[in-house]
């Protein structure tokens, strides 16, 4: 034990201990284990342990600490600690957010007589949470075991936290109750709306559960009521909150549902804790386990208060609910970029050679609409036109572009990733075989995309050049082209800003395959009268399955390339140093500037531009692959641990069958 910590805890003890306020005994017990960085995790154990030894050691001074302990619970109000901490508030986002923000500029009033503003007086520093979070479960498990707090409570007392308790406990259940009334909720399957009645259920069942208890108590005798029932209900309600989940995956949602589904969820664990808390009072053998969740209890809810003021977890969590809201649809369209047998490995390659067709003839456009003379917006709205309108037509025609794969698959690989959190083999030799798969697919969709789009730059520069007696693109232009890719320029860092639109183009198409789903886009279009008298009925009920069907791809598509042909001038607005560089295009540009200069340029230049376009499509593929992938695992809330396992399995497969990443799989489909 720390001889300062020791000296720093002891003398807290034998200040505080007799205090009228039992506050500044905690304050001061925690102040002096806080490390001096959040961050340093050994230094937050090892103070937290050096308390808990002392505690351990002298009966003395933990008696006093436990009777302040004791105190401090039965002087502050708690339902709002134990029913509103840690779990999402009321408010909507916005709400929220402005609450946050006013409160950074003019500080609340704290109320003394509440528990949660109590633990920001003893928890004062915004990044406290860092170093709690770093306590093992194990250490915070035996703070409480050597402070119980009843043992030391009158029974005035004890009769106040249990008031506390059943008070939280009919808070939560009124809440859960008011949740069959979402009517997002009641129309996503037919099915849940005919059982949203156990929400009900919940209510009533805690009301007779409190009411008993509270009988029991005013008589002093054991309780007619024990707490299984109402676990019971509690577990049917999250029974049902999962299939909704689940059905939200099929039918869409809306960020308000995504949201009302995680409050709900927290409101009915914490409520099954309060209730087992309340029943471990009639039950001794039941203590540990109640210590234990009780435990887990104030694990988060003093990481959440103090957080709650935080606009960057408030942020943060906004963007995770986001993301759980739209990355399930990615999920399912990722799953088709990912070639499981051989035909579908031939396929890949046809419709990323038939992509770069495309993508040669876009360049070749957005270099005829750069020399004409018209105003900044002009050339963003033309880019933007060709880009996106472009990028369409490929996903109208199946065609695959190299770049759109990562932040698709990312999706699919998080949700084998979460599968394999148990560290199971058979789950890691799945993530192998499904990486083998994305890794052939991503390399036959990137060779397909520029085998095509660079030969035909050059044959298109060849066939004008031949009609028309001048070169298509002239040596000053083709200069440009070639600056574009030198890699001691700017060439990576716009990579790297492609790589950031496929990201949001990941994120949008999810977005609105969700709201396809969510609000039935498709079946509203076939119902549109102008489209009925044109198409027919039957006509129109096709464009509203297709749209149905083909919203996120089409929109992320074309939103895509609204980005691609907007970021330069939007650089040149703003005087910034942005633009964009894929790989496709670059391959293509790298064809016309080949032409421009009748292909007599030296061969380092040439090599020094095809390793630009290398290395710009490595860029492109690493940042939307990595910002996909660390938003899916977020709005799931995984923690991949076996990191390291998984490593040494691929190494395994890259020795032992290094051409199941690279060429077609075998004639029977791969495990994957």
């Amino acid at each position: 034990m720390p001889e300062d910590t020791l000296t720093r805890l002891c003398a807290a003890i034998d200040r505080h201990a007799a205090g009228d306020d039992p506050l500044p005994l905690f304050a001061a017990l925690f102040a002096a284990i806080r490390p001096r960085r959040a961050d340093d995790a050994a230094a937050a154990v090892a103070g937290y342990d050096a308390l808990l030894d002392l505690l351990a050691a002298d009966d003395a001074r933990r008696l006093a600490v436990q009777r302040q302990l004791a105190r401090l619970l039965a002087s502050r109000r708690l339902v709002g600690f134990l029913a509103d901490s840690g779990i999402l508030p009321p408010t909507g986002f916005f709400t929220e957010l402005s609450r946050i923000v006013s409160h950074r500029l003019l500080p609340e009033l704290p109320d003394a007589g509440e528990m949660r503003d109590a633990l920001h007086v003893v928890f004062d520093r915004r990044d406290d949470w860092r170093w709690l979070a770093a306590i093992p479960a194990d250490r915070s498990l035996r703070f409480w075991r050597l402070l119980a707090p009843q043992q030391a409570m009158a029974p005035a007392e004890r009769a106040w936290l249990s008031e506390q308790i059943a008070e939280a406990m009919l808070v939560l259940a009124y809440r859960i109750s008011a949740f069959e009334f979402e009517r997002d909720f009641r129309r996503l399957d037919e099915q849940l709306a005919g059982y949203t009645q156990a929400f009900r259920a919940v209510a009533g069942e805690a009301q007779r559960f409190v009411d008993a208890w509270r009988t029991a108590l005013a008589a002093g005798t054991p309780p007619a009521e024990d707490e299984r029932q109402l676990l019971v209900l509690i577990d049917q309600c999250e029974t049902m909150l999962d299939r909704a989940h689940r059905a939200a995956m099929r039918y869409g949602t809306s960020l308000a549902l995504t949201f009302s589904l995680r409050r709900t969820a927290q409101s009915l664990h914490r409520l099954a804790v309060l209730a087992q808390l309340m029943g471990s009072q009639a039950h001794e053998e039941a203590g540990e386990a109640a210590m234990e969740r009780w435990n887990e209890l104030t694990r988060a809810a003093l990481r959440a208060e103090n957080q709650r003021n935080s606009l960057r977890q408030h942020l943060s969590r906004g963007m995770s609910l986001l993301a759980l809201r739209v990355t399930d649809n990615a999920a399912k369209t990722g799953e088709h970029y990912v070639t499981e047998t051989r035909p579908a490995y031939w396929r890949m390659w046809r419709s990323a050679m038939g992509a770069g067709a495309i993508i040669a003839v876009l360049a070749l456009l957005k270099i005829f609409a750069g020399r004409l003379e018209i105003a900044l917006f002009g050339h963003a709205f033309l880019y933007s036109m060709i880009y996106g309108l472009g990028f369409a037509l490929i996903y109208m025609l199946h065609l695959t572009i190299a770049t759109k794969q990562p932040a698709m698959t990312a999706q699919t690989i998080a949700g084998y990733l979460g599968d394999a959190r148990h560290g199971k083999a058979q789950d890691l030799e799945r993530i192998v075989d499904l990486i083998a798969a994305v890794s052939r697919s991503q390399i036959a969709a990137i060779v397909g995309n520029v085998a095509v789009a660079l030969p035909l730059a050059i044959g298109l520069s060849l066939l004008w050049q031949r009609h028309f007696g001048e070169l298509m693109v002239d040596a000053g232009k083709g200069a440009h082209l070639l600056a574009d890719l030198d890699l001691l320029g700017w060439a990576l860092p716009h990579a790297a800003i492609a790589g950031v639109f496929l990201f949001f183009a990941g994120i949008l198409s999810g977005f609105f395959d969700n709201l396809a789903a969510h609000a039935r886009i498709g079946e509203r279009v076939g119902r549109l009268r102008w489209l009925c008298r044109v198409a027919g009925e039957r006509g129109a009920a096709r464009v509203g399955a297709y749209v149905d069907n083909h919203l996120g791809g089409l929109s992320g598509n074309f939103l895509f390339g609204c980005m691609l042909g907007s970021a330069g001038t939007l650089g040149v607005i703003f005087g910034l140093p942005i633009d964009i560089r894929h790989i496709a295009f670059s391959s293509a540009n790298l064809g016309y500037a080949l032409a421009a200069f009748d292909f007599a340029l030296p061969a380092t230049t040439v090599l020094w531009a095809a390793l630009g376009v290398l290395l710009i499509g490595v860029v492109n593929l690493a940042v939307s692959f990595g910002l996909a992938l660390w938003m899916a695992l977020r709005a799931r809330g995984i923690e991949f641990r076996q990191s390291r396992e998984l490593l040494r399995l691929l190494g395994q497969r890259l020795r032992t069958a290094p051409r199941s990443f690279v060429a077609a799989p075998p004639a029977e489909p791969a495990a994957a």
